[in-house]
């Protein structure tokens, strides 16, 4: 007997009510679906197990797979989805609410998926569901940066449905557990399903969605979205093909990656983007060393990453909101505005959690994979994190705060605000409110914690303040900071368009799409057109086949006498020609009754001798 409900569950039913609440019964409403998941999820904690087990056609649906890390996924996902609709508690539209909680609840069944077929449902309504949180915004660059998204998805569920389908071909199971590799084309499977969930985790060269994508979503919408489709990505890797080792390369270039593009970015959310890529390439990386350590920093650095990453969202959101500008070029100096201060110190300590400082979430999770990576004896490895971690608070930690709060605008542009006590638009409290919670968990497991180790699938014997690690992480946000302050006046934002490897679907998808509604929709139209006039004619000849033959008699022969007009016979046969032509198809001749039996009946005994010499010949 199941005694508990499913926690995607409560949130995917759950969106169906949020329409039809008003005022403040609903922003209740949308407070309490994370807590009653929440609080299903610390039930479940007691009865691990595998549960709500289906039947379907000879194999068996599961769709409660409940351990450890099913857990610790959940318990994060749950608590980002309560911190998250507090920050878009205000918005009005019920269509983002609808999508953001179908996308919270498929991610939960991605989680707690024990077969291959619910894995695969709940991952397509993932995808779908998120599309909304970028339409919404409704401008022409979130409607194409939307459909350039769900393309690159929608490629990456058929991979991940071909591979499915060809793995339960050869084995016989559709049970999600780990998948074999090698090489040859007898791993053909693995390879498709592993494209499958390396897109959603924004594995370079397959990544440009998210950067593409995430700033272009509504304010809220973008917060939603830096937490669940990269992070369940992580989780289906870790359940699926942890220890193999070209995730380790992978990663480590993800990580250096994202820090490279985010150098050139002049968006503010869009250098957060590429850090996403970033941060999740220690994730990857750790996947791929499958060590117990490394795999347990993997899921302590996304379980953190999803609070660091949502608060420096909520933050930039907030400067959007505000100013309705995200360009570092059109920003600069709003420290001295009305609520401004507030909102650049809850960014900073995204910013120092996302750096890796001691006493803060990103410390404690990021650590434990760069120490994986040189237990491991991978100095090529070690060096790329750490090297990551340097651009990581370059940028997030240095270069975002400085041109957005206390850098210097464009001479030309027009000022944020007019008055130091004034915004353009004053903020929902609700958006402080979130981001004071997800600010505060930042601190607690930065200064706790065994909160979080205590939760990890394997024994965590890992001690992050050790006087080493303290010294050595200090050292380098050090010399990091004193570098950036004696270029800072180096340091000014860029109207420039970066261009990644997007490029290519976003040109030749252009060209390709021309292709097809241009040259192959016209020569379609013209094959079309010559199938139709042969099935005219086939039509034509049917309706008197003997006249239509003399007819087609008399106009060969009036072809070949043309030349040699005039010509008696000539003119004869134009004249018949013509007179069938007006009468067609004139009255058509029929077999009687029985002549017509005894022509079938001929046909028969035909087809019997045919059968009878040949077809016992064969046999």
């Amino acid at each position: 007997m199941i005694e508990w409900v499913h926690p995607g569950l409560i949130f995917i039913l759950g969106a169906l009510l949020i329409p039809v609440l008003k005022g403040r019964w609903k922003k209740i409403y949308l407070l309490l679906l994370p807590i009653a998941a929440l609080i299903d999820l610390l039930y479940m904690s007691t009865s691990k197990g595998v549960f709500w087990r289906i039947p379907l056609l000879g194999y068996e649906l599961v769709f409660g797979r409940v351990d450890q890390l099913s857990l610790v996924f959940g318990y994060v996902f749950t608590i980002a989805a309560f911190c998250m609709t507090l920050y878009a508690l205000h918005v009005k539209e019920d269509g983002q609410h609808v999508s953001a909680f179908l996308y919270v609840g498929s991610t939960l069944g991605v989680v707690f998926a024990g077969d291959l077929f619910t894995l695969y449902l709940f991952w397509e309504v993932m995808a779908f569901s998120s599309l909304f949180l970028i339409w919404y915004r409704k401008t022409k660059a979130s409607s194409e940066a939307g459909f350039r998204y769900i393309m690159v998805h929608i490629f990456g569920g058929i991979c991940l449905l071909a591979g499915i389908i060809l793995h339960v071909q050869n084995t016989g199971s559709i049970a999600f557990n780990s998948f074999n590799w090698g090489t040859g084309w007898g791993y053909l499977p693995s390879y498709l399903i592993f494209l499958g969930f390396i897109i959603n985790a924004a594995v370079p060269p397959l990544h440009a969605w998210l950067a593409d994508a995430y700033p272009e979503a509504t304010v809220t919408g973008a917060v939603f979205l830096t937490a669940f489709t990269t992070k369940s990505a992580i989780y289906v890797l870790i359940r699926g093909f942890s220890g193999v080792e070209i995730l380790i390369w992978l990663g480590a270039i993800m990580a250096v990656y994202g820090v490279i593009y985010a150098v050139l970015e002049n968006d503010i959310r869009r250098l957060l983007a590429y850090h996403i890529i970033s941060q999740v390439g220690y994730m990857v990386c750790g996947v791929g060393i499958g060590t117990w350590m490394a795999i347990d920093g993997s899921i302590a650095h996304a379980f953190c990453h999803i609070l660091y990453k949502a608060l420096l969202f909520m933050g930039a959101g907030v400067v959007i909101e505000m100013t309705g500008r995200s360009k570092f070029t059109e920003l600069g100096g709003l420290y001295k505005y009305k609520y401004m201060p507030l909102t650049f110190w809850l960014y900073m300590i995204g910013a120092f959690s996302i750096s890796g400082f001691p006493l803060f979430n990103g410390f404690v999770s990021k650590t434990m994979v760069v120490e994986a990576s040189a237990m491991a004896e991978l100095p090529i490895v070690w060096l790329l994190l750490e090297g990551a971690s340097i651009g990581t608070f370059l940028h997030t930690g240095l270069k975002v705060p400085y041109l957005t709060w206390f850098g210097r605008r464009d001479k030309d542009k027009e000022p944020v605000v007019e008055s130091k006590t004034e915004v353009v638009k004053e903020p929902p409290k609700n958006m402080f409110v979130a981001m004071g919670i997800t600010a505060f968990l930042c601190v607690f497991i930065g200064v706790y914690p065994q909160a979080l180790y205590g939760i990890l699938p394997y024994p965590a014997n890992y001690n992050p303040y050790t006087v080493s690690h303290i010294i050595a992480m200090s050292q380098l946000l050090l010399f990091t900071f004193v570098a950036f302050w004696l270029l800072r006046g180096m340091l000014h934002g860029t109207p420039t368009i970066t261009l990644d490897t997007d490029w290519f679907y976003r040109v030749w998808g252009k060209k390709f799409i021309w292709f097809c509604e241009k040259p192959l929709i016209s020569f379609a139209d013209s094959i079309d057109e010559k199938v139709r006039r042969i099935a005219d004619s086939f039509v034509w000849f049917s309706k008197n086949p003997p006249v239509a033959s003399r007819i087609m008699m008399l106009t060969v022969s009036t072809v070949f006498l043309r030349p040699f007009n005039p010509n008696p016979l000539y003119t004869r046969y134009a004249n018949d020609l013509e007179e069938l032509r007006k009468l067609y198809p004139a009255e058509v001749h029929r077999l009687a009754i029985g002549s017509g039996v005894l022509l079938v009946l001929m046909f028969f005994i035909l087809y019997l001798i045919i059968y009878l010499t040949y077809g016992v010949l064969w046999v």
